[in-house]
C-alpha cells in the first residue's frame, strides 16, 4: 500500500513540475512581448491643416506642442504630429486635407481659412478648429453650444474688441477725430465688428471711414483714398488677407503719420503703434486641451465652442516715437509688453 502511494505521489510530483516548467517556458515568452508593449505604447496622430505658411504659425505651433505635453500626450513617445501647410494658397487646403485622412490621423486641428474649406469636404475624421471669425456667421455651429460638421474649437471673434481699440487710440491721441477702417466682408463676423466699432466711434465723436479690403485691388483703392485725406489712425481688422499685407498697410500708415492699431501680436511686431486682442497662447494651449479630449473618445459635437477669455495689450515704443508720440502712463500700466 505504502510503495502504491509513494509511486502515485512521484508521478504527482513529476507532473507537477513538469506543469511549472511549461508555465515558467510560456511566460518566459511572453515576457519580452509584454515588455516592449509597454514600451510601445500606441501612437495617436494629430494632423495639423493650415493655408497659411509654416514661418507664420512657429509660436502657435510651439505653444501647443507645449499644451498637449502639460497633458502627457509628448511627440515622438504618445502622439505624432503630421504638418500640411498651404503657403498662402487655400486652393491647396482640400488635397492636404485628403492626404491628412490617408495618413489615418485621429483628429485634425484646421487653423485660419482651412477651417470652413474642411466643414465642407465631409472628411470623417473629428476636426478641432482655431477660428478667427464667428462660427454661426461662418455655418460652422448653429450657436456656440451647438457645433455642426464633426468640429468644435476656438473662435478667435471677440466683436466688442474694436471698439475698445478705438478708445485706446484716443488715449494715445486725445485729439483723435478722423480713423479709417480696413477690413474684410468675406471674414464671417466682420459685420459684427464693424457695428461696434460704428457705436464706439459714434459715442467718441469720431469719424469712422470704412474701407473693404477683400483683394488687392480694393486694398489699393483703400489706400489710394486714405492718400487723398489721411486719418490720424487705421484701425486694422484681423483676418489672413491683413496679415498677408500688414506691412503694407503699416508703412503707408508710417508715411502719412497715421498709426496702425490691430488684433494679434504678429501687427504690433510688424510696426502697428499697438494691438489688443486675445491672449494667442492661451488659445493654442486650449487648443491642446481640445484635441486631448477627442483622442480620449470625446465628440466634438457635443464640446461647446470657446471664445476667448484672456486679452493682451502690446505697445511698440520704438513706433510712436517714430510718430512723434507718448505713450500715455495708463496704457502702460496696463500693457502686457512693450516691444522696442
Amino acid at each position: 500500500m505504502n510503495t502504491a502511494h509513494d509511486g502515485h505521489a512521484a508521478t504527482a510530483r513529476r507532473h507537477g513540475i513538469a506543469r511549472r516548467t511549461a508555465l515558467c517556458a510560456l511566460a518566459a515568452c511572453a515576457w519580452p512581448a509584454a515588455t516592449h508593449a509597454q514600451q510601445s505604447p500606441k501612437i495617436a496622430k494629430i494632423g495639423w491643416l493650415t493655408a497659411q505658411r509654416a514661418a507664420s504659425l512657429e509660436s502657435a505651433i510651439s505653444t501647443f506642442r507645449g499644451g498637449l505635453a502639460a497633458l502627457g500626450l509628448v511627440e515622438g513617445r504618445n502622439v505624432a504630429l503630421e504638418f500640411r501647410f498651404g503657403d498662402d494658397d487655400p486652393s491647396r487646403v482640400p488635397a492636404l486635407a485628403a492626404d491628412l485622412v490617408r495618413q489615418q490621423v485621429d483628429v485634425i486641428v484646421a487653423q485660419g481659412v482651412a477651417v470652413t474649406m474642411v466643414s465642407k469636404l465631409g472628411l470623417g475624421v473629428p476636426v478641432v478648429f482655431v477660428f478667427s471669425g464667428d462660427p454661426v456667421s461662418a455655418g460652422l455651429a448653429e450657436s456656440l453650444a451647438k457645433p455642426r460638421f464633426n468640429m468644435s474649437g476656438i473662435s478667435l471673434m471677440a466683436a466688442e474688441l474694436t471698439g475698445k481699440r478705438l478708445e485706446i487710440l484716443r488715449e494715445f491721441i486725445p485729439t483723435l477725430r478722423h480713423v479709417a477702417m480696413t477690413g474684410n466682408p468675406d471674414h464671417p463676423g466682420e459685420h459684427l465688428e464693424l457695428a461696434y466699432s460704428r457705436d464706439t466711434a459714434q459715442r467718441l465723436g469720431i469719424r469712422l471711414d470704412y474701407h473693404a479690403t477683400r483683394n488687392d485691388d480694393e486694398l489699393s483703392a483703400a489706400l489710394a483714398a486714405m492718400g487723398r485725406e489721411p486719418p490720424q489712425a487705421i484701425s486694422l481688422l484681423a483676418d489672413g488677407f491683413a496679415i498677408q499685407n500688414r506691412q503694407r498697410i503699416i508703412e503707408f500708415g508710417m508715411r502719412h503719420r497715421a498709426p496702425v492699431i490691430s488684433g494679434w501680436p504678429i501687427f504690433v511686431q510688424s510696426g502697428a503703434l499697438c494691438t489688443y486682442g486675445p491672449d494667442l497662447d492661451e488659445v493654442y494651449r486650449g487648443l491642446a486641451r481640445y484635441a486631448e479630449r477627442v483622442l480620449k473618445g470625446a465628440r466634438p459635437a457635443d464640446l461647446p465652442i470657446e471664445q476667448p477669455t484672456k486679452f493682451q495689450l502690446l505697445l511698440n515704443a520704438k513706433t510712436a516715437r517714430a510718430l512723434g508720440l507718448v505713450i500715455p502712463s495708463s496704457l502702460q500700466l496696463r500693457a502686457d509688453g512693450v516691444i522696442g
